[in-house]
């Protein structure tokens, strides 16, 4: 079994950070985001309100997701038995980009809390963050690989498009 990339001995942790958020976890972590934003918003509920709900869900299920790893990974090593330890530790570092993604459009959403933005702004802003976040890790993801320009746009697009689907359901929601 190969080891994630994040667990190479001598990363840096700006090399955690990057392969982290440019994961299926971090795609996630967004559309998590962006789907609670949906449901949450739908009952008028203040960008605390929102942002609550949101966070709450993300702790939940990234330490569902964790968990899951630790388990799908404990036992299993070239080398022989992994610890559940090891299991766990590997399980956190892969999974850190379903946390670190959810942050970026919970930050447009706590400008709602803090008023510098009005809720339903705060939400909608929030919503289109995470489209293009998502564009973003879908070309990073295309770029990683070596692709063309072309492929890598293709890509950014294909991926922001799980988020714009959500920005619709949001509008046919309210």
């Amino acid at each position: 079994m190969d080891r994630p990339a994040d667990d190479r001995p001598g990363m840096l942790p700006r090399d955690i950070v990057r392969t982290a958020f440019a994961s299926e976890q971090a795609i996630y972590g967004v559309l998590l985001v962006s789907g609670m934003i949906v449901v949450a918003g739908r009952y008028g509920g203040s960008s605390w309100e929102v942002l609550t709900t949101v966070l709450a869900t993300v702790v939940v299920f990234w330490a569902a997701h964790v968990y899951a790893g630790a388990v799908a990974h404990h036992g299993i090593d070239e080398g022989g038995v992994l610890g559940i330890r090891a299991s766990l530790r590997i399980s956190v570092r892969e999974s850190w980009g379903l946390l670190l993604s959810a942050l970026i459009p919970c930050a447009v959403l706590f400008l709602g809390t803090l008023q510098v933005v009005p809720d339903l702004l705060a939400r909608w802003a929030a919503m289109w963050t995470g489209v293009a976040v998502l564009a973003t890790l879908g070309y990073l993801a295309f770029r990683r690989r070596g692709a063309s320009m072309l492929i890598r746009v293709l890509g950014g697009i294909t991926t922001s498009l799980f988020g714009v689907v959500l920005v619709i359901l949001k509008a046919v929601v309210h």
